[in-house]
Parts: structure tokens; C-alpha cells; sequence
């Protein structure tokens, strides 16, 4: 049996990136987390990178203002997997990675990039709206670099995280979900497609070994989780055994909303306009030089969108 990469996961602290560290671990794969030297006091990053290492995990030092530690960082392992956050109302730092790309490239060693996209496949939204747009504009600068540089790549999809669509009953603003009221994306009929973080974990992981997803890009597409707004909300009435009052925003509405809110709310929201109004997840068919996950790998059970929910009873 060919033996495993070693793999440096870069943003290991983050919301993905704890989620990378642990999966790579339980797939028996020697795993680096780089810690950046400007970590300061910040308690919780420290004793999470203790209990890394704690599991196993080897930690190495390493900053994104000093090229030399990423070249050091990068030759201990075969794949990079970066984590690093694109979301505005976090922190957003998805050109920071250009660094990495110059020390990967440098290194020459890496067998495997997996930038951090794990969104909407940004080589699909190339008509997506200010501002949120630049999301999308600066992975596509990410992949330019990769694909000149000639590092070999794998690009995840993996669509909605869980976590902030389902928990809110795909509500902008809300991460537990009522019991009360829920407000629709217009008739609440486009399709999206929700992913457990830690599924989108596993199966990236499982990625970087795998000669076919070599080079493209993979989406995290569950059948049973290609649910519409109103279906989501419909299997939370049917757990709590109770129907949900509900109200509509029209396009339109949306639309006026987003351009009261300040920038990084904006970016969000946009995102979620062409989520829940356009259907921008789910109104296309995977072609060829792309593969799917969940069929890929068909011995992950992956979480189902009912089995999620059942934490917030």
C-alpha cells in the first residue's frame, strides 16, 4: 500500500481549519499545522495547537511576512491544504495565500495544493454582484497563480456550510433556529446544497491521495442535502411537530436591504442572494473535468440535512 502525504494545514485554527487538522489525523495521515509567530496571546489558538499536538499533530512555525518559513514549512510535507477565512464578517485574507503559492512554487516538493475555496465554485460567478463579487475574484487570482506556477492542484466546492445555513433556516443573521417564525427567499423553492463542516473535512482530505481528482475541481454534492428553503424548513416543523408561521422577502426587498447594510454584511448578503433567488448551487450538472464527493467516496456516511438539525432540539 503507497504510503500517505504528509500534509501541512495552513489556518488550522480556524472554523475549517480545526475541522482539516482532525481529519487528516483520523486518516492516518503525519500532520503539520503551521502556527503563525504573530499569535500573540491569543489563548484559545494556543491551547488548540496544544491539543494538536496532544493527537499527534506536529506543529510548525511559520509566518506569511517571512518567505523563507513557508519554503521551510512546505518542504516537511508531499500536500498544503489552506483554510485560511474569505468570509468578510470573520476576517478575510484570501490573497495572503499568493505567499504561499511563491514558497510552494520555491519548495518544488509539493505533490498537491488545496487553496481555501470550499464556497461556490468561484469559476462559476463570473456575472456574481457587487460587492460580494470580490470573494469570488480573488480565488479566481489564487487559481491563476497555482495554475501558472504549474502546482498540482485540487479545488473543493463544498457549497453551504451547515452550520450557518441550516442553523438559521438558511436566514441571513440567525444560527439557531426558531420555532416560531422563518422568513422565505421569495417562494422559498431554490434548491441549495448543505454540508456538515466536518464532512466537507473528511472528503477534502480523502481528495488529496485520489490521482482522479488530480487537477480539478471537486464538489461536496449529498443527494439527500439538495434541499430548496421551504424543504429545510419543512423538516424542522416535522422534528419539532409544529408549523412554523412564515413571511416572505421578495427579490426586490432583498435587493433594497443589502444596500442599507455596511460593506462586509453586503459581501454576505450577496452571496446569499445568489444562493437562495438564483439557485446558483444547484442550476448546473457537473461536466466533465469535475468530480462529486459523495460518489467518489461512497463509504463516507455523510450527515444528512434531518440528522444535522436534530442537534437543535
Amino acid at each position: 500500500m503507497a504510503l500517505k502525504s504528509k500534509v501541512l494545514i495552513v489556518g488550522g485554527t480556524g472554523y475549517l481549519g480545526k475541522r482539516l487538522v482532525k481529519a487528516s489525523l483520523a486518516q492516518g495521515h503525519e500532520t503539520y499545522v503551521l502556527h503563525r509567530k504573530e499569535i500573540g496571546v491569543d489563548i484559545e489558538k494556543v491551547q488548540m495547537l496544544l491539543s494538536f499536538k496532544q493527537q499527534g499533530a506536529h506543529l510548525v512555525a511559520g509566518s506569511f511576512n517571512d518567505h523563507q518559513s513557508l519554503v521551510n514549512a512546505v518542504k516537511l510535507v508531499d500536500v498544503v491544504v489552506c483554510a485560511i477565512s474569505g468570509v468578510h464578517i470573520r476576517s478575510h485574507q484570501i490573497l495572503l495565500q499568493l505567499k504561499l503559492v511563491d514558497a510552494i512554487k520555491e519548495a518544488g516538493n509539493v505533490k498537491r495544493f488545496l487553496p481555501s475555496e470550499f464556497g461556490t465554485d468561484p469559476a462559476r460567478m463570473e456575472n456574481a454582484m457587487e460587492p460580494g463579487r470580490v470573494t469570488f475574484d480573488e480565488k479566481m487570482v489564487v487559481r491563476r497563480a497555482i495554475e501558472e506556477a504549474g502546482i498540482p492542484f485540487t479545488y473543493v466546492s463544498a457549497n453551504c456550510f451547515a452550520g450557518y445555513f441550516l442553523g438559521g433556516l438558511c436566514q441571513p443573521g440567525f444560527i439557531l433556529p426558531s420555532r416560531e417564525h422563518v422568513c422565505l427567499h421569495g417562494d422559498g423553492n431554490q434548491k441549495a446544497i448543505y454540508v456538515d463542516e466536518d464532512d466537507i473535512a473528511t472528503y477534502s482530505i480523502k481528495t488529496i491521495d485520489d490521482p482522479r481528482t488530480l487537477n480539478k475541481t471537486v464538489y461536496i454534492r449529498p443527494a439527500k442535502n439538495i434541499l430548496s428553503q421551504r424543504e429545510v424548513v419543512e423538516i424542522w416543523e416535522k422534528l419539532i411537530g409544529k408549523e412554523l408561521l412564515k413571511s416572505s422577502i421578495s427579490e426586490q426587498e432583498f435587493l433594497a436591504k443589502i444596500k442599507e447594510q455596511d460593506y462586509a454584511e453586503q459581501v454576505g448578503l450577496t452571496h446569499y442572494y445568489h444562493v437562495c433567488y438564483e439557485g446558483c448551487l444547484a442550476n448546473f450538472e457537473i461536466g466533465d473535468g469535475a468530480e462529486e464527493a459523495s460518489a467518489l467516496y461512497p463509504q463516507v456516511h455523510y450527515t444528512t440535512v434531518e440528522d444535522y438539525m436534530k442537534r437543535y432540539l
